[in-house]
């Protein structure tokens, strides 16, 4: 019998910590690349970059024989999802500050919360539900629709990417049930560039030999802020590090300072203010809740 791992919290923060500033780098190197080529072919990009490490990942843990009994429809779904939340995401970083795409699509644990209840059946109390409409506020200071925000096309497509990153999130509890989490890396890679390098083939553009390191950067950032990230959620306990997810914009701030002098404006800072409060409060709120349904369940006798 296996022991259990042991939670060691401050490990378990620096290897968030890292994730958080690995995937600023791969979105950084995104950005970069959104400059020359459609959306769909970064995304194309990103996923043959990061496969090959991948894949060296799954052969080195003597798991290639989970990759292919897995639950195919829910993975095409995701797939499908995924297309839609990475190009999305790197045609917004196309158009505006990289810290402000993060802002936006820091909605998406509101999102995944509020969906959880039509499609997971889970429920969710009014303090939760006003603790999203907050987030949902301070995702329209940012946008402001009727001032000179960022509601243009790019600030709106950032909500739907992260609407699909979402609904994605939520394919992914029910997968990780079934699946094992090699087959649900891998294939997420596999089909994004499958599905998106459909699309981009009509508009390929060759790759330019100065940016294959950043091709590069972007799929050795991604696919070692995979293995951090899972690491992180390993050694320590969710609710206590998943706060640490909202540290990556201090990274994002820092890279468009130094790459693109580039800050957001004060009502930028505002709504990231009121979204990362509502989805911390949502953190502690799930994690006060999940204790308490597991004491009533501790204090119910079995049947």
């Amino acid at each position: 019998m296996s022991r259990p791992l042991e939670l060691r919290p401050g490990v378990a923060a620096a290897w968030m910590l890292s994730a958080g500033a690995l995937f600023a780098v791969m979105d950084a190197g995104m950005k970069w690349l959104a400059a020359d080529y459609s959306p769909f072919q970064v995304a194309t990009l990103r996923s043959l970059a990061a496969l090959p490490l991948v894949a060296a990942w799954v052969l080195a843990r003597g798991r290639a024989h989970t990759l292919l009994r897995v639950h195919w429809p829910l993975h095409v779904l995701r797939g499908l999802l995924s297309v839609g939340m990475m190009v999305g995401f790197v045609y917004g970083l196309a158009r505006m500050p990289l810290s402000t795409a993060y802002v936006i699509v820091f909605v998406a644990p509101l999102m995944i919360t509020a969906l959880a209840v039509p499609l997971l059946g889970e429920k969710v109390g009014p303090r939760r539900w006003t603790a999203i409409a907050l987030g949902l506020v301070g995702v329209l200071v940012v946008l402001r629709p009727t001032g000179d925000g960022v509601a243009t096309t790019a600030g709106l497509v950032l909500v739907l990417a992260a609407l699909c990153y979402s609904i994605a999130a939520i394919t992914v509890r029910k997968l990780a049930m079934r699946d094992s989490p090699e087959a649900m890396v891998f294939w997420f890679l596999a089909l994004l560039a499958v599905f998106a390098g459909s699309v981009a083939a009509f508009d390929w553009r060759p790759v330019q030999a100065a940016h294959l390191w950043v091709i590069g950067l972007v799929g050795l950032s991604g696919a070692i802020g995979q293995v951090a990230l899972t690491q992180a959620f390993r050694v320590g306990e969710a609710s206590q590090i998943a706060p640490l997810e909202y540290a990556a914009l201090l990274w994002v701030v820092l890279i468009d300072l130094v790459v693109w002098q580039a800050l957001p404006d004060g009502k930028t800072w505002l709504g990231a203010a009121i979204i990362v409060a509502s989805g911390l409060y949502l953190i502690r709120r799930e994690r006060v809740v999940g204790a308490s349904h597991a004491a009533g369940s501790a204090q119910t006798p079995p049947p």
